[in-house]
């Protein structure tokens, strides 16, 4: 039987508990997420070599370590590992590992890190516990969220397929450039894509842009909602100033914003 204060029991406290220290871990995590992407992004404009790679390694050997223990803490280690976003998350950590054998081979799975910081967006309970703005704002917080990493992941689709544009595109900001011409479905005034393969991902990019600009919408100007979980029959949406639930009719008692 585990020591009830043995070290994966520690840990997973820090990952699920309440405590501010758990919290803070939490908040470290994404803020350790959010670095990785922006270094993915810098990287892109610069020659990879030297200090370059270095940062690569030593980022991916951080990740990968963090990785291993999200997953010890579990129940089923190797279950959770291999769900589709974990696979996605561990691929793209590997390619900064191995950065100095792979070099631009395989680079742009890189871009998967994205759907692990939008993950941990979902994941983390703390921003609805710790922040009145993202509890009042929680869908159309989680819809911009889900654009942005569309976006980061389509910019780096089209940097990878960069001959299906144009060979021009030589970073990441060229790439968003034609990320953000078909996104808003502006049109392109000074290329056209140059294949089938390239028309079919441009037009692949404004169908999904523009259902994912809709939902952000629809978060946006739609009647705001507060997270409360009737007794009754289990929904969780209401209006700030519901009285009976929708569903089931039953009585709500739904806290005043700030009450202790």
């Amino acid at each position: 039987m585990e020591h009830s204060h043995g070290p994966r029991v520690r840990l997973r406290l820090l990952y699920t508990g309440r405590a501010e220290a758990g919290r803070r871990f939490r908040y470290g995590l994404l803020a350790l997420d959010l670095l990785s992407v922006v270094w993915i992004v810098l990287a892109s404009f610069l020659p990879s070599r030297g200090l370059v790679v270095v940062v690569d390694v030593v980022l991916g050997a951080v990740l990968l370590a963090e990785f291993a223990a999200r997953h010890w803490i579990r129940d089923h280690p190797l279950r959770s590992a291999a769900r589709p976003l974990e696979v996605a998350d561990l691929l793209a950590i590997l390619t900064l590992l191995l950065s100095p054998l792979l070099e631009h081979v395989l680079g742009f799975l890189r871009v998967l890190r994205a759907l692990r910081l939008f993950n941990s967006a979902r994941l983390a309970a703390s921003l609805r516990e710790d922040w009145r703005l993202f509890r009042r704002n929680e869908d159309a917080m989680l819809a911009g969220a889900q654009l942005l990493v569309f976006m980061f992941v389509m910019t780096g689709t089209v940097y990878e397929a960069r001959a299906l544009f144009r060979p021009e595109i030589t970073n990441y900001g060229d790439a968003l450039y034609v990320t953000i011409t078909a996104l808003t479905t502006t049109g392109f005034g000074d290329f056209t894509p140059t294949d089938t393969a390239g028309r079919l991902l441009a037009v692949f990019i404004m169908l999904a842009g523009v259902t994912l600009f809709l939902r952000l919408a629809q978060a946006l100007f739609r009647p705001q909602k507060v997270r409360h979980t009737c007794q009754a029959c289990g929904l969780q949406r209401h209006d700030a100033d519901a009285v009976h639930c929708k569903a089931c009719g039953a009585v709500l008692n739904i806290p005043n914003e700030g009450a202790p």
